[in-house]
């Protein structure tokens, strides 16, 4: 799922922290970010909000977890 206009900072990360599994960012470089880490998270929202924005995909370990995220996202689709 591509990300872009990331305005529910705080709701996004609780989503993640609700996840069982990892759930990653990966941008078009090549960078790949672990929003399970607390200092990761830090600097993702600050890629997801800065410059590289609308280049993050989201990818989850899980299908459980990537349910989550279809259902949180569902409710703000303006983040896709």
């Amino acid at each position: 799922m591509k990300l872009t206009n990331i305005k529910q900072v705080k709701e996004f990360l609780a989503e993640v922290n609700n996840c069982k599994g990892n759930v990653l960012l990966k941008s078009n470089q090549g960078d790949i970010y672990n929003l399970k880490s607390t200092l990761t998270q830090y600097i993702a929202i600050g890629a997801l909000l800065g410059e590289k924005g609308e280049e993050l995909e989201l990818f989850c370990d899980s299908k459980e977890d990537e349910a989550k995220f279809i259902s949180f996202l569902s409710k703000h689709p303006e983040m896709l």
